[in-house]
C-alpha cells in the first residue's frame, strides 16, 4: 500500500475518533499537500498556509521557549485550527467546530502526527534504499517521530 494512502487512511480514522474535526490534511514542510480528508475547505491554499504558520511557529519557538516546534493552535468564533509536527517532513493540520474539547484535539492530533511521521519516514527510507544510499542535501531527522527539524537563523545564534 502506498504512503499517501496510508497516510489518508490515518486521517479517516483520527476523523472518527474526534467527530467535530470538520477537516484533516497532512501536507508537507513545503507546503504540498500530501493527504486530505477536507470537504469545506480548500486543500491546497491550507497547505500554503500552514507551512507559512509554521516558519512562523518555527521561529517564535526559537526566540522564545527553544526546543523544537511541536504544534500551534489558532481559535477563530467558530471553530480552531491546530497543526502538528508530524515528523521532519510533514505537519498534520486539523480543522475543528467550536465545540470540540481541544484537550482530546491535541492528544489525538499529536497521535496520528507521531504515526504520519512514521509512514513519512518509511518512505523516505524506502526511497534510499531503491537509490542506493543516501540522499544528498537531505538535513538529519530530529530526535522522535513527532519532531521536526530546527533551524537557526544566523541572526538569533549565540555569538562567542
Amino acid at each position: 500500500m502506498a504512503v499517501e494512502t496510508e497516510v489518508l487512511n490515518e486521517l479517516h480514522r483520527l476523523r472518527a475518533r474526534v467527530p467535530q474535526l470538520t477537516g484533516a490534511l497532512a501536507a508537507s514542510t513545503d507546503g504540498l499537500v500530501l493527504a486530505q480528508d477536507m470537504p469545506d475547505v480548500q486543500p491546497e491554499g491550507l497547505a500554503a498556509l500552514t507551512a507559512a504558520a509554521l516558519g512562523v511557529g518555527r521561529r517564535m519557538v526559537d526566540l522564545s521557549v527553544g526546543g523544537e516546534f511541536c504544534e500551534l493552535l489558532v481559535r477563530g468564533a467558530g471553530g480552531c485550527l491546530a497543526t502538528y509536527a508530524a515528523g521532519p517532513s510533514a505537519v498534520l493540520t486539523l480543522v475543528a467546530g467550536d465545540r470540540v474539547n481541544v484537550g482530546r484535539l491535541h492528544l489525538e492530533g499529536r497521535r496520528s502526527g507521531a504515526r504520519i511521521g512514521a509512514l513519512m519516514a518509511t518512505r523516505t527510507t524506502g526511497e534510499r534504499s531503491r537509490g542506493g544510499g543516501k540522499s544528498p542535501g537531505r538535513p538529519p531527522a530530529s530526535s522522535g517521530p513527532g519532531a521536526l527539524p530546527v533551524r537557526i537563523p544566523p541572526q538569533s545564534r549565540p555569538r562567542p
